[in-house]
């Protein structure tokens, strides 16, 4: 166990032992050293001492296990008034050699024994001399040591003299500096006349590592232990003096402190006499300026005003004081009535969307009717609220910007992805360490006008757990009767954010709460079909990718079936974000081209861009080349357009089993067992025979068995397929279908029929099939493509047949009988 500053010489004995270490002082006088021969060799037991390395003259105590052989040692030296040889073990080699001792060691003797019942004993031992370790042995679990004395190298010169003064004086400052030396050490020192003892006393005085020590030890030239010591006592004199440099340093901060505290609370005494309500505090006194100069609310007034008196009143160090500091900057610091002045030109808004934007239509429109409508000053100034809803990259954030933009509002934009505590919208309340406000008010500090553009994105990805519903506390916040007087936790007075215009956005209405999604007014954001998205990288896909690139000077031109390649073959999105992606890739590569020296094309053809990017990632679905039985072309709508749907069926006989494939939906799967039913309903008509049914096995089967599909809009597209497959009449390929059926035949109008139409018109489709009901949704499709493509309308599965079958609905099979029986013709023969 070792332990620091435990060293002690004979002059203060008296004062660092209690009595029981008396009877130990007087053991060691009665202890002699042990006699040499004439080789100034001697053999003792010897002690292994690990825990500290004690200097001749020096007193320590040291501590060991009861039953240790060591003990056993130091308790027969001790009874028998003989010295140990203590030996120390070489940091630096390893326990298991032979040779891992120090070749320097002590001659100490036991002065006292601890009288302690537990199983560890302290010693009183006192160092006397260096020896050199020549030989260890072992026996009988005890040790001993051959060794000899050593001859310390010495010299009285003028040089040593000055030295040791040097040493004497430094000791006498460090004694002064340290509180734990002892006065005494220095009267001792200057009646020291060899440098060795010296450099023993100064080196058992100051606090040194253990490696520093075994140095000290080893080296017999007192000369140059003198020296060693002298460099180790400055670098601690300077310790010392950066110590009290810290603390005089932080006991004037204290005390400047407790001054200005003492101070603070005269002239706040001084202040309340006078009655002239200023404070000298520069906090205080600012907070006072801002607030006389703010139009504030009278709620928000008053609660400030009370706040404010409060904080005079308080000590300026006390935690209080700095809450409430922190709450009237929120407070105060908030916009009350700063705004912008809205443009409410309808036609200027109408060219800034049209020169960010492409398509969009409806959500533009919207915009268009608002600001006619605040043009016309209405009695009731009402702000909507609306929700873009579409698939990542169809521009939902970006028509935020502009629309601000157009309206010279500013644009201010929150994430709401991944936000799962209502505290994160209404803030903590003030009570909790470390309280803020909401991100909602904390927004529109930074924003500081009250009419912003707040931008709530992907608010369908909000969560809720133990810590509450984050869309619950957006109520308030989205309701156009209720957030002009929205409550913050943290503020606990009512803010105004009727003059905000909130735009929320979403890929999905599915996951926001009823209540959240009947405050919003939706608009669809539907994906880009192949037409807009070549007019869109035209427009502003390409120019930002050329000046990202450094290639706009270079004049460099994208033909279109270069874009309609990049479209439909390497990207497969509703929005625009992989196209910009992989345009940037092909200018990139054009653009190493051009740094490396090397010609390249400025006018990119479907050919340089195989070249460039590689082979093709994705490969539209296009028509079968001719009639099939068996197989229908349906539309089917999603997240990234139109695309056409082949249904096939195969009939085998069985045992009237109906097995649907390719990663149906429960709804897809309802529409299939509807298309049977129908058509089970119509055999007589179809002239189908009886058992037929019952006899036979019907496999549905969608391609691309990878991707989910669903939805009730591939009903006629199955009863076609079906229908073909079980009379054997071949279809159509060049006519596409879609719509909903029902058990009595009956065609049901669907969605997204401008997508489907479009995307029927790109794979070479003649004819489409539309519910008649749908007539009206033609009106959304890009002006020339009726002239592209025939539409027939259906309002019964009669006209799908008619339109779709290459023959007449007629069963047209031969049917071949089963074994072991015979068909009815025969039967009825034998039996007359």
């Amino acid at each position: 166990m070792e332990q620091d500053n435990f060293y002690s010489f004979q002059i203060n004995l008296e004062d660092s032992f209690n009595n029981p270490h008396m009877t130990g002082i007087e053991s060691l006088n009665l202890t002699l050293n042990r006699k040499a021969n004439r080789s100034h060799i001697f053999k003792a037991p010897a002690v292994v001492l690990s825990q500290t390395v004690i200097f001749p003259g020096a007193i320590a105590p040291l501590s060991f296990s009861a039953e240790s052989a060591a003990y056993q040692a130091i308790n027969i030296a001790f009874q028998t008034r003989t010295t140990l040889i203590g030996v120390y073990e070489d940091p630096d080699k390893p326990t298991d050699d032979d040779d891992h001792y120090l070749p320097v060691g002590i001659e100490f003797a036991v002065g006292h024994l601890s009288e302690n019942d537990g199983e560890i004993r302290h010693v009183l031992v006192q160092c006397r001399r260096r020896v050199q370790i020549n030989e260890i042995s072992f026996k009988d679990n005890f040790t001993s040591a051959t060794v000899a004395l050593i001859t310390e190298v010495s010299s009285q010169s003028k040089e040593v003299e000055a030295l040791m003064r040097v040493v004497r004086r430094s000791l006498e400052t460090y004694i002064s500096m340290s509180e734990n030396a002892n006065s005494d050490l220095a009267y001792y020192a200057s009646n020291l006349e060899k440098a060795g003892e010296l450099a023993d006393l100064v080196a058992s005085t100051i606090d040194l590592r253990g490696n520093q020590r075994l140095d000290l030890l080893l080296e017999t030239n007192a000369v140059e232990r003198l020296r060693m010591v002298l460099r180790l006592l400055e670098t601690e004199i300077k310790l010392l003096q950066l110590e009290a440099t810290i603390h005089t340093q932080v006991q004037s901060e204290l005390d400047k402190s407790q001054r200005e505290i003492y101070l603070r609370e005269q002239i706040s005494k001084l202040q309340k006499e006078l009655g002239d309500g200023k404070s000298s505090d520069p906090e205080i006194a600012s907070l006072q300026d801002l607030m006389s100069k703010l139009e504030l609310p009278e709620e928000a007034r008053e609660v400030a005003t009370k706040e404010l008196e409060r904080l005079k009143s308080m000590p300026p160090l006390s935690p209080e004081s700095g809450m409430l500091l922190t709450y009237l900057r929120w407070l105060l610091e908030l916009p009350w009535t700063e705004s912008t002045v809205d443009n409410l030109d309808v036609q200027h808004a109408r060219e800034v969307l049209d020169s960010n934007h492409h398509a969009l239509q409806k959500a533009k429109d919207r915009i268009l009717e608002y600001l006619a409508v605040r043009s016309l000053k209405p009695k009731r100034d009402r702000q909507p609220i609306l929700c873009f809803v579409g698939s990542p990259g169809t521009g939902k954030t970006s028509l935020g910007r502009s629309i601000a933009e157009a309206m010279n509002r500013k644009f201010v934009r929150l994430s709401l992805g991944g936000v799962h505590d209502e505290a994160e919208i209404r803030g903590h309340r003030r009570t909790y360490l470390g309280a803020l406000p909401g991100r909602i008010v904390q927004t529109m500090r930074k924003v500081k006008v009250i009419n912003p553009l707040f931008m709530l994105d992907e608010i369908d990805k909000l969560n809720s757990d133990f810590q509450g519903d984050p869309a619950a506390a957006l109520l308030e916040v989205l309701d156009p009767e209720q957030n002009h007087a929205f409550s913050d936790h943290y503020l606990e007075v009512p803010y105004d954010l009727s003059k905000v215009l909130f735009i929320t956005t979403a890929n999905t209405v599915a996951t926001i709460p009823p209540a959240l999604l009947d405050r919003m007014e939706v608009i669809d954001f539907p994906g880009y079909i192949l037409e807009e998205k070549i007019k869109i990288s035209k427009q502003f896909l390409i120019p930002n990718q050329l000046a990202e690139t450094g290639l706009d000077e270079e004049n460099i031109k994208f033909e279109e079936d270069a874009l309609t390649l990049l479209v439909q073959s390497y990207t497969y999105e509703a929005g625009v974000r992989n196209l910009e992606r992989q345009i940037g890739s092909v200018l990139r590569k054009l653009a190493r081209k051009k740094s490396e020296g090397k010609d390249f094309s400025r006018h990119i053809t479907p050919e340089i861009v195989s070249e460039l990017l590689g082979p093709v990632e994705f490969f539209p679905i296009s028509a079968d080349a001719g009639d099939q039985v068996g197989v229908a072309t349906g539309i089917a709508w999603t997240e990234n357009g139109g695309e056409i749907m082949p249904v096939e069926v195969l009939v085998i006989p069985g045992k009237g089993s109906l097995q649907l494939t390719g990663q149906l939906g429960e709804i897809m799967q309802e529409s299939a067992q509807a298309a049977l039913s129908y058509l089970k309903s119509r055999a007589e008509a179809f002239k189908i025979p009886d058992d037929y049914f019952e006899e036979v096995d019907i496999h549905i089967h969608v391609p691309e068995g990878a991707i989910p599909k669903d939805g009730p809009s591939a009903g006629i597209t199955l009863a076609t397929a079906l229908t073909s497959a079980v009379l054997g009449v071949g279809v159509h390929m060049e006519v596409a279908m879609t719509g909903e059926i029902t058990l009595r035949g009956r065609v049901l109008p669907v969605g997204g029929v401008r997508e489907k139409v479009l995307a029927a018109q790109r794979s070479g489709i003649k004819t489409v099939l539309l519910p008649i009901k749908n007539e009206k949704d033609l009106v959304e499709l890009p002006v020339g493509t009726l002239d592209l493509i025939d539409i027939k309308f259906v309002e019964h599965m009669d006209d799908v047949l008619s339109h779709s079958l290459a023959g007449a609905p007629v069963f047209s099979k031969t049917l071949k009988p089963k074994r072991g029986t015979r068909n009815k013709k025969e039967s009825s023969e034998s039996s007359e």
